[in-house]
């Protein structure tokens, strides 16, 4: 009886998510036989290149000329902005902001993505009794938001569809 009851419940568990759409997330398909990425090197780009790698569809290739496309780092902001203040006129709250803007050229540099733009905060309390705990925090959020810029810029890549350069054949 309560085995059947367990059975039963589970049973309800997956229908209930099958039916919302949920789903796992998987490998990403890009629009692009191969693809440079231009920048600096740094976390963000180093992990751009290995989950294109772990697609499997799109080769990364070693200069611009040789790609289809170019992945163009436009800039990139961080900043952290006080949120709250304690009775005392001290810090109590701050929000982490990491901005990126990048875009995609074709091999004569004419976009195909123009210039977009991710932006990820964070809030993390703050307190002066324990900085070196508060300031390890942060960059353990900074590299949260930079995985995450990873991720969200995969799910970009292959959701956009590139649009061909005007007169282009």
């Amino acid at each position: 009886m309560i085995r059947m009851a367990r059975d039963l419940v589970f049973a309800l568990a997956v229908l209930a998510l099958t039916g919302c759409g949920f789903q796992l997330r998987g490998a990403y398909s890009l629009p692009y036989e191969s693809l440079y990425v231009a920048g600096r090197d740094n976390v963000v780009v180093a992990g751009l290149k290995r989950a294109i790698q772990a697609s499997g569809g799109t080769r990364i290739e070693e200069s611009a000329e040789s790609a289809q496309a170019t992945f163009v780092t436009a800039g990139e902001w961080r900043d952290s902005i006080i949120v709250s203040l304690s009775g005392s006129g001290r810090v109590r709250e701050k929000r982490l902001r990491y901005r990126y803007a990048y875009r995609i050229v074709d091999a004569k540099g004419r976009d195909l993505v123009p210039q977009s733009y991710v932006e990820l905060s964070r809030d993390v309390t703050y307190a002066d009794s324990v900085t070196l705990a508060k300031t390890q925090e942060e960059e353990l959020l900074w590299r949260d938001m930079e995985n995450d810029l990873v991720q969200q810029l995969m799910r970009r890549l292959a959701a956009v569809k590139p649009k061909p350069p005007e007169g282009a054949e």
